[in-house]
């Protein structure tokens, strides 16, 4: 973004409009799960009476897909995995948790079960259920549209979190392990690969 956009993304609060004009920008289209990425980031900022998209790190989300669903998330939330503020545990869910780590306040934001045949009533000029999904999900009450529920994590914040600078080495394939994501072993400082709970395997 040019200067004087990124002036008034930090100081003025965006629109529907806006937040969805950026999040199409990432994908060169607009999609009804990115809405609903918009639409569950913007509530989830009432519920935690904070001011989104964030300018800090005080927010921590966790998005339980991937895909367009988690930009339409991150626009509007200020959330990105490169900033270490977005976790993705993929649950194939078109849902995510909010989390404010300074209170340990956490809300779960799912779409109710019948979003999308209530989507048709708000758009009557779509033509077809993708364009009433893109449309109607733009115009639903929160209520109507989404669920939330306060929840709490399994896993204490700052486990999730973890500590910058954190560093060791696995005693078997002596990679560098970040973020205090070893695992001890026997006495072992192994990687999750090593002590078994890797997602690949060596050929």
């Amino acid at each position: 973004m040019s200067y004087p956009e990124k002036v008034i993304y930090m100081l003025a609060t965006p629109t529907l409009d806006q937040l969805l004009e950026r999040s199409a920008a990432l994908h060169r289209h607009l999609c009804p799960r990115q809405v609903l990425g918009v639409r569950m980031g913007m509530w989830a900022g009432e519920l935690l009476a904070l001011e989104l998209p964030q300018q800090n790190k005080r927010l921590l989300t966790i998005v339980e897909t991937d895909g367009c669903f988690c930009d339409g998330v991150a626009v509007a939330a200020n959330c990105w995995v490169g900033r270490r503020t977005m976790r993705v545990e993929d649950y194939g869910k078109v849902a995510a948790t909010f989390v404010d780590t300074k209170t340990g306040a956490a809300w779960r934001i799912a779409p109710h079960s019948d979003a999308r045949s209530h989507a048709t009533a708000y758009a009557p000029e779509a033509t077809n259920r993708w364009q009433a999904m893109l449309l109607g999900y733009q115009r639903m009450p929160d209520a109507e549209l989404l669920i939330a529920q306060p929840v709490e994590l399994v896993t204490p914040i700052g486990d999730l979190v973890s500590r910058a600078g954190v560093r060791a080495h696995c005693a078997r394939c002596g990679e560098e392990i970040i973020n205090a994501r070893e695992v001890q072993v026997d006495g072992e400082t192994l990687c999750r690969a090593c002590a078994g709970d890797g997602y690949y395997r060596g050929r």
